[in-house]
């Protein structure tokens, strides 16, 4: 008879030996597979909301050779950008574009590819190399414009927003051809998490359509000499956000600025046009507030054949709090900055898009893990009539290795606002809500960019007359 200790110490070797099998296809991803990315990402959080952000900046690029290259390269970017060294930021962002566009142009899988999808059968998602949703790239792109024009080089700046903009074209086009599949795979369990993550995310209804992406676009073509430009990337902008009033005075200015039969219906329905004054200069403000949401984990346990299984997919629980308006003093009367992109809505409705195709890799991955629990249960009833402890590690390896793919850009910000007012020439101390004042200079007839970014408690301000 074969002890209870000897077959454990057996079954426990083949388990072990399965665990590093899966490790080793998932290659330098294991942390990610076995420590979900949120608690990664948390000490990141911690010091972009402190005076030392770059602490743990070193970390972050050492990562960026792993499956998650792309995803820390993003990270990496956003941080050097938000502690403004943009020249580090551009590097960092390049690599990143560089990783999307390697994406795109694979034709063939490779071993890495087919190791992390083996390892994603007996593990989970996070075992599949990152390639992020199409928002996020799209805000890549609209951050690696900000890193161009904070350093002076405004053409530079202007080709990455128009590749911005060709992108959301692009993801509409991707994401009206998946709907086929989406609705071939309909069932009551996508349906019901579809429907509360649509309730989550307000009246955002897409994940690739971002006003504040389009926003920025115009801005820069109007800055620059391009008001017709300008004008149909605010309307674009509008069309997302219709209840934005510094955007519907843009298009009623432009409007009246370019002689358009639109402008008496736009002055009718936002009010006339308010137009720069000789000797004033104008001021715009893009205030970034919060982080993007984490992605939680939503875990159900369940058996097939009289064995434990667990699914878990990723989902976004209810942000209680709402975010306010930003406050800006120092321009005389109080100037309110107004929404105009939900990151977080964004990121809800990129998680929605992207669950059928969760959903069936959960589906493998449940029949995979059955069969191997099954057949170790089998071999081990030949063996002895005693416990199945094969079976029940198993089960264990199951439970612990079953964990739901919460990555994604973490550093993003939680709301994106706007606001831009006329002012007379000269120096002016600002400050948003009760920040600490700094210095913005206003000349006659040119624009004042300040980027203002709020971080936890901490918040930095960027300016640039343009």
């Amino acid at each position: 008879m074969i002890s209870t200790s000897s077959a454990l110490a057996g079954i426990s070797k083949t388990l072990f030996s399965v665990i590093l099998l899966c490790i080793g296809l998932t290659g330098c991803a294991y942390n990610s597979v076995f420590i979900n990315y949120p608690s990664q990402i948390a000490p990141v959080k911690q010091d972009l909301a402190s005076n030392n952000p770059t602490r743990e900046l070193s970390e972050l690029r050492a990562q960026i050779s792993s499956n998650d290259g792309l995803l820390y390269a993003q990270e990496a970017g956003r941080v050097a950008q938000i502690s403004g060294d943009f020249s580090l930021s551009q590097q960092l962002f390049n690599q990143a574009i560089a990783d999307y566009r390697y994406f795109d142009d694979k034709a063939t899988i490779s071993a890495s590819e087919i190791g992390g999808t083996a390892s994603s059968i007996l593990l989970n998602d996070n075992a599949i190399p990152y390639r992020g949703p199409g928002f996020e790239r799209i805000m890549l792109h609209q951050y690696q414009a900000f890193n161009y024009l904070f350093q002076g080089d405004f053409q530079g700046a202007l080709v990455e927003v128009r590749r911005a903009n060709e992108l959301q074209g692009l993801e509409q086009e991707k994401y009206e051809k998946s709907q086929a599949t989406v609705r071939a795979m309909a069932n009551g369990t996508i349906d019901n998490e579809v429907k509360r993550l649509e309730d989550s995310s307000g009246t955002v209804t897409s994940s690739f359509l971002n006003a504040y992406s389009y926003y920025v676009t115009g801005m820069l073509h109007e800055i620059l000499g391009e008001p017709n430009d300008a004008f149909i990337d605010y309307r674009k902008a509008a069309q997302i956000n219709p209840d934005n009033p510094f955007l519907q005075q843009d298009l009623v200015r432009l409007a009246k600025q370019l002689g358009m039969e639109q402008y008496q219906a736009f002055e009718r329905k936002w009010g006339k046009a308010r137009l720069q004054q000789p000797g004033q200069g104008q001021v715009i403000f893009l205030v970034e507030k919060g982080f993007v949401p984490e992605k939680q984990s939503l875990t159900v346990p369940f058996t097939i054949d009289g064995n434990i299984q667990t699914a878990s997919l990723a989902t976004y629980w209810p942000t209680p709090s709402m975010i306010e308006p930003a406050n800006i003093y120092g321009l005389g009367r109080q100037l309110t900055a107004a929404p105009i992109t939900e990151m977080d809505a964004l990121a809800i409705n990129a998680l929605k898009e992207a669950l059928p195709g969760a959903l069936v890799r959960q589906a493998a991955r449940i029949y995979a893990k059955a069969e191997m629990a099954s057949s170790i249960g089998s071999k081990s009833k030949k063996r002895n009539n005693q416990t199945d402890v094969g079976l029940i590690a198993m089960q264990i390896f199951n439970v612990v290795s079953e964990q739901a793919d919460r990555r994604s850009w973490l550093t993003l910000p939680r709301q994106a606002q706007i606001a831009r007012k006329y002012m007379a020439a000269g120096n002016y101390q600002i400050n948003l809500d009760q920040s600490p004042a700094t210095e913005i200079s206003v000349e006659a007839g040119r624009t004042t960019l300040v980027w203002a970014i709020e971080t936890g408690a901490y918040i930095r301000f960027y300016s640039i007359l343009i």
